[in-house]
């Protein structure tokens, strides 16, 4: 019995001794070469889902679902050609989201931050193309964690798919010049005229790809047809775009040039929102750029540098070809950047910074190539290394600080959800949409009109004026004052309901920015002048809120 079981187990031990190797060999087995993409994707989904709905609605945001969206795709397309400033296609993806999934933040932003995750994988291919899979792997994980990208993936506007779009067709744009095949040609034509539907901006950035494409004898005769659909595209646009006539941009001209130019380079080395942490920071992350287009430019130019060819061994000789496609993207990114500044200066100024937000794509895969240009060895990769963290560490602080933050007009809602409903609340413009967004209904109360009211609720953020905090009208006390993540609310209270009117309410908004009066729609039915029905006046003594 015991030879047997020894005899019996002698394979059993024989087949364990062999599995070591085999899973030796398992262990030792390299990472699949994808790997590293997937895990900058992970981490851009990580870092634009997780925190969706972590901010409130802001200005722009609110004012889609409160006035544009409507069921009806007819009347969404309506509202978009005659209250806003952009092409159709992302309003279409957002009504689509919008009778998918309903108006919350999280399912109207759900489109961006899509977006934003799958711009990724497209910043890894423009890399590879500019610089072989390490240039690849640096422009990814810069797109993946740098914040400005980050706050527009998590932003229910335009900006997400404006990027994504550009990246694509800076991606097939690359991929046309070195193959001009019919595909290659047709996939440029493609998403050139997709992102012209997405933001009027992308012609800055096409253009000089077209130019380029002419330019070249190898691609002119191939780049002919899809040239020519990309402008039938843009022409197909223009009736849309005189209809627009510029809604919505008349806070550009009322925002000093200067501090614009300033907020360009801010919002790309800091975020959209990052001002408060002041200019050493920004300084700080400056330096880190600098310091690695310092290095690649210094071994790009130096004399008879061994260049590695992607993917081939070292050889001592020149890469004009490698080198003259980070010049063809150099001159895209200038054109994106530079031509709004210029025809600003002439007079058509559109320049708003977050505009320029699709231009950063080009320059970042610029870093990105000098960073991982041949030679910069263990110097390259610290700077890119250090960059990547220093983005990363200025992403994970937007979602920690609220002073870096969105507005918190959801805070503010919530604070005056307790309010009577004979009531009246002074906003900035900007806090209009978001709280019609978030109380409603509210209305905007007609220039000339009157209300009763025994509450005024006034809202808005610093700097405000000398007169906060004084009574808004004669009858009125201060109830509360709070401060809801910089923006400040004060509440007045009158015991009997007292009419008060319109401009007088305007007149005492409590900061220095254009005014919005919001009420219940219930209570347009009083008139200027008119003296309170008996229904208006029980009501209010029935709501009343001291």
């Amino acid at each position: 019995m015991l030879r047997l079981g020894v005899a019996g187990n002698v394979p059993a031990v024989s087949a364990a001794a062999a599995s070591v190797p085999a899973s030796r060999a398992r262990a030792g087995r390299p990472l699949p070469a994808w790997w590293p993409l997937a895990a900058l994707v992970a981490l851009a989904a990580a870092l634009r889902f997780s925190t969706l709905g972590l901010q409130s609605f802001w200005y722009d945001e609110a004012y889609t679902p409160v006035h544009v969206l409507h069921p009806g795709l007819g009347a969404t397309l309506r509202a978009m050609v005659h209250s806003e400033n952009s092409p159709p296609l992302w309003y279409l993806v957002e009504w689509v989201d919008y009778r998918l999934l309903g108006s919350g933040e999280v399912a109207l932003r759900i489109p961006s931050a899509l977006a934003g995750v799958a711009t990724v994988p497209v910043a890894w291919a423009i890399g590879r193309e500019l610089g072989g899979r390490r240039a690849a792997l640096i422009t990814a994980a810069l797109v993946a964690v740098n914040p400005l990208f980050i706050w527009y993936s998590q932003e229910a506007r335009v900006y997400g798919l404006f990027v994504l779009m550009v990246a694509l067709a800076l991606l097939c744009f690359l991929r046309a010049l070195r193959e001009p095949t019919p595909a290659n040609m047709a996939a440029f034509a493609l998403t050139g005229a997709l992102a012209l539907a997405t933001h009027y901006f992308a012609l800055f950035l096409l253009a000089p790809m077209v130019i380029w494409m002419l330019a070249e004898r190898t691609t002119r005769r191939a780049a002919l047809p899809a040239v020519t659909a990309i402008a039938l595209a843009g022409l197909a646009l223009l009736p849309l775009v005189l209809a627009q006539g510029g809604h919505g941009t008349q806070w550009i001209g009322r925002w000093p040039l200067s501090e614009r130019l300033q907020a360009i380079p801010q919002y790309y080395l800091t975020g959209y929102s990052a001002a408060p942490l002041g200019h050493g920071v920004e300084l700080l992350v400056a330096v880190l750029v600098l310091a690695g287009i310092g290095v690649g430019v210094r071994r790009m130019l130096e004399p008879g540098a061994p260049v590695r060819a992607m993917g081939d061994s070292p050889e001592r000789r020149e890469d004009p070809a490698r080198r003259r496609r980070l010049v063809i993207v150099l001159s895209i990114a200038a054109s994106g950047v530079l031509a709004p500044i210029v025809l600003a200066a002439f007079g058509a100024d559109y320049l708003a910074p977050r505009n320029l937000v699709a231009a950063m794509i080009p320059v970042t895969a610029l870093i990105a190539a000098l960073l991982a240009w041949p030679g910069t060895g263990r110097a390259g990769a610290a700077l890119g290394a250090m960059l990547v963290l220093a983005f990363l560490a200025l992403s994970l602080d937007v979602n920690l600080s609220p002073r870096l933050q969105r507005g918190n007009w959801r805070g503010v809602a919530s604070a005056l959800r307790s309010g009577p409903r004979a009531r009246v609340i002074t906003s900035v413009e900007l806090g209009g949409a978001p709280l019609e967004y978030y109380l409603p209904p509210l209305r905007n109360l007609p220039r000339g009109r009157s209300v009763l009211v025994s509450e005024i609720d006034e809202t808005g953020y610093a700097p405000l004026r000398s007169s906060a905090g004084s009574a808004p009208a004669a009858g009125f006390h201060l109830l509360e004052r709070r401060n809801i993540d910089g923006l400040i609310v004060y509440r007045f209270v009158s015991p009997v309901a007292r009419f008060v009117s319109e401009a007088t309410l305007r007149r005492h908004v409590i900061t220095l920015a254009h005014p919005e009066v919001l009420v219940p729609p219930q209570l347009l039915l009083c008139c200027a002048g008119a003296r309170p029905s008996a229904e208006v006046v029980q009501m209010s003594s029935m709501t009343k809120k001291i």
